[in-house]
């Protein structure tokens, strides 16, 4: 009876050793893991082009684009393989530590409430994908805008004109977007301009009126697509801050 479980001890053993990964193992799931992390920051219910997709998860540290498949994350989606690398120790005695490296396709569909799972594949010949740099969005001269804008006495009268002048010489980048209105002897000055990928405008506001000029920028949630903040009317009604 002793020598039997002794025998089923040692098959035991054994086995439970056989079920224990192995640091090769530990370290691909890591490797796994940073591709499943990858994939939930890049996740967007909205629709992206797929090279965007590309490119921001190669602006991931220690993340390499191997491939990009479709052509936006709307319908079917976009994939992108990406190439990680995973890291694991080998444990005692030596206690070094193991890297492997796998690549993953990475789903990415607006037609999906969440990141699918990272997919093995195999790696794709050939260096990473460079990307080229973002598009650069115009800085709204704020600045100098404040300094051109005229400065009216409280008992005297806003020249829209001197206003639209001040406003041309500036020199505005063409992208940005400038309007100017005169009401009840106030004018106000839009600038907005929306960066690439971004959902908020970058928006500035301005209000000359008799013996005050104001020049500002709405709160983000202002500046949304849709919401009222950033319009020339915004500056000659300016709109409460959000709670």
């Amino acid at each position: 009876m002793r020598r039997f479980l002794l025998v089923s001890l040692a098959l035991l053993l054994t086995g439970g050793c056989g079920l224990a990964p192995s640091a090769e193992e530990r370290a691909a799931e890591d490797a796994r893991d940073k591709a499943r992390r990858v994939g939930q920051q890049l996740y967007s219910g909205r629709v992206r082009a797929a090279q965007d997709v590309a490119h921001l998860a190669g602006d991931i540290d220690g993340v390499e684009v191997m491939r990009v498949s479709g052509t936006t994350t709307a319908g079917d989606g976009a994939g992108v393989v990406v190439r990680l690398s995973g890291t694991s120790a080998q444990g005692r005695p030596s206690m070094e530590s193991v890297t492997v490296v796998r690549c993953f396709e990475l789903r990415f569909s607006t037609g999906s409430e969440g990141g699918d799972e990272p997919r093995d594949v195999e790696c794709p010949a050939g260096e990473p994908l460079v990307f080229e740099s973002w598009p650069k969005t115009p800085e709204i001269p704020d600045e100098r805008l404040r300094k051109a804008l005229p400065l009216v006495p409280r008992d005297g009268a806003v020249d829209e004109r001197e206003v639209r002048e001040a406003v041309a010489s500036l020199g505005l980048d063409p992208a940005i977007h400038a309007e100017v209105k005169a009401e009840n002897g106030v004018v106000g000055v839009l600038l907005r301009v929306k960066p690439y990928m971004n959902d908020a405008f970058d928006c500035t506001l301005a209000r000359v009126a008799p013996g005050r000029t104001d020049v500002w920028s709405p709160p983000r949630i202002q500046r949304m697509p849709g919401e009222g903040g950033c319009f020339v009317s915004s500056a000659l009604h300016p709109l409460r801050p959000p709670h």
